[in-house]
C-alpha cells in the first residue's frame, strides 16, 4: 500500500492556477519533504492531502483514503506546519 498517492492534482482559485498536474507516490515507511520556493504550491498540496481543500481535479489519497470525505480516518493523521496559520485560534495548551 502506498502511504500517499497524488495523481494529476490541479487547483485553481478563480482564474489563478495554483497547482498544475502534481503527481507523486510515497511508499509506507518513507520519509519525504516538499521543497520549493514561495508560491510553488506546497501548502496547497498539503491542505488538499489533509482534506482542508478540495482539488479542482485529480486525486489525492493518504493510505488509500480521501481525507476530504473520510472524516474518521482524518483523525489519525497529523501534520506540523512551519506556521500555525491553519488554526490561529488554537494553542499548544
Amino acid at each position: 500500500m502506498k502511504a500517499i498517492e497524488v495523481d494529476d492534482l490541479r487547483k485553481t482559485f478563480g482564474e489563478r492556477e495554483e497547482l498544475r498536474g502534481v503527481s507523486l507516490e510515497v511508499e509506507k515507511g518513507d520519509i519525504f519533504a516538499f521543497l520549493g520556493p514561495n508560491g510553488a504550491g506546497k501548502t496547497t498540496t498539503m491542505r488538499i492531502l489533509l482534506g482542508l481543500l478540495r482539488p479542482s481535479s485529480g486525486t489525492a489519497l493518504v493510505c488509500e483514503q480521501d481525507l476530504a470525505t473520510s472524516t474518521e480516518f482524518r483523525r489519525k493523521v497529523g501534520v506540523l506546519f512551519e506556521r500555525h496559520g491553519l488554526y490561529e485560534r488554537l494553542t499548544v495548551r
